[in-house]
């Protein structure tokens, strides 16, 4: 069930992502009463998620956790950022991603000049602070920005260290440097890798860009107030609020083969397997642009995201950005020898088989046949079913605020009358009772 209460728990996020309430004054302040505003347009020293995915914002001797949360002075979470330690503010931060070192894995680091300190747990580790070279031989001092660049993402696991336009990739394995100069991109006085995507931040602005050749798409640079924290007048996307839980409405929920999970919901889908790093909302044409009218049904096989909405599949390739492949969409007909309106579909985890919902009917479609054509057609004890999706604790399926648990297709198949149904509670969704 913890898949379940991942999954359930997303939803309550939704008012997060748009529309931001009016700003709360920010009360903390230093020595001579001067407080930085984030809303007021500034720009950050450094930026860097902690260990428990929490974001933090430095400039000078102040921070703040999270996209939402309070200013603070920086040295009630990090002591040795004080007056004492002529430690006045951050260069530059990254959290290290090297799954192959656990003693690294997660820990913070933070730059000033020519030193680096490394925490965990907001406890300064011993040694440390150390020379830059020390730890990071080739990087510079005097940085701008760093930002971590899981393999997959980028070549191998990386940092990336900005200085000026020039970009100093340092390969975690091997400890090697390798510059690149990128004039294109603005200088950045800190960077942030957050759900898979890297921004540079400069100003009061943001850029998104790639990390490998630091290409820029799309409408850039925005504005970081309507994205990275809550400031009145700012914001994007629609007015989401938090729902009842009578009223959840989900259309659709998948898991690709990379573990990536999605759940789908009017024209908005969210990550649920991001829980530590924030849950969010988004457009669904943010990550798949040609699915503009939100989806039926959605299932994952061999590293490819099936996406039914009408009579339409739109097929795409699971990599770190979706790209649609050449000569889809399709009709229903064509690929799934399916007609008619789907409420869900899903795959089991190494079955070749999907499970598709129409009404009271659920139909077995081989995804290995040439051309594919349906097995089985299997009444069901219950209709007009949501979304559903099939994982090492079994299958759910959702209908409304309610959801049926099954331990297999063929329990599912040879069930003649539908379990109990279990409500979605506050407690699992964070929705009003």
């Amino acid at each position: 069930m913890e898949l379940l209460a991942k999954t359930l728990l997303l939803c309550s996020t939704l008012a997060l992502v748009t529309g931001a309430p009016a700003h709360q004054q920010e009360s903390a302040a230093d020595g001579d009463g001067a407080v930085p505003d984030r809303c007021k347009g500034i720009e950050f020293d450094a930026i860097t998620p902690d260990e428990k995915g929490v974001t933090l914002f430095f400039k000078g001797d102040h921070l703040w956790k999270g996209f939402h949360g309070s200013i603070q002075l920086a040295n009630e979470s990090f002591k040795e950022l004080d007056d004492n330690h002529h430690i006045g503010h951050v260069d530059a931060s990254f959290r290290m991603h090297n799954t192959e070192k656990t003693g690294d894995h997660d820990h913070i680091y933070l730059f000033l000049d020519d030193k680096v300190f490394r925490y965990y747990n907001e406890n300064l580790e011993d040694g440390y602070p150390k020379e830059i070279q020390e730890d990071f031989p080739g990087v510079p001092s005097h940085l701008d920005a760093a930002v971590e660049c899981p393999k997959g993402e980028c070549i191998a696991d990386s940092v990336l260290f900005f200085k000026g336009q020039d970009i100093h990739v340092y390969d975690v394995a091997t400890k090697t440097v390798k510059t690149k100069t990128w004039s294109h991109l603005p200088v950045c006085t800190s960077a942030l890798r957050w759900l898979e995507h890297y921004y540079c931040f400069h100003g009061h602005n943001f850029t998104r860009f790639n990390p490998v050749t630091g290409e820029v798409s799309g409408g850039y640079p925005k504005d970081a107030r309507s994205y990275f924290m809550k400031c009145a007048g700012f914001g994007h996307g629609g007015n989401y609020s938090t729902p009842k839980c009578s009223e959840i409405k989900l259309d659709a929920i998948t898991s690709d083969d990379p573990g990536k999970t999605y759940l789908f919901s009017g024209p908005i889908y969210m990550r649920l397997d991001t829980k530590r790093d924030g849950l969010h909302a988004f457009p669904i044409t943010r990550t798949w642009k040609e699915v503009s009218n939100g989806v039926d049904a959605v299932f994952s096989f061999t590293n490819k995201i099936y996406m039914i909405k009408d009579d339409k599949v739109y097929i795409y390739k699971s990599a770190a950005h979706y790209t649609l492949i050449e000569g889809y969409p399709k009709t229903l007909k064509d690929e799934l020898s399916i007609e008619g309106h789907v409420d869900s579909a899903f795959v089991c985890p190494s079955e070749n088989m999907v499970y598709i919902i129409q009404g009271n009917t659920m139909r077995e479609v081989d995804l290995t046949a040439t051309p594919r054509v349906v097995t089985q057609d299997l009444p069901l004890p219950l209709s007009d079913i949501d979304a559903g999706l099939c994982g090492p604790e079994g299958i759910h399926l959702f209908k409304g605020g309610l959801y049926y648990h099954y331990e297999s297709p063929m329990t599912l198949a040879l069930s003649r009358i539908a379990p109990f149904p279990q409500n979605i509670t506050s407690a699992m969704l964070g929705c009003q009772d």
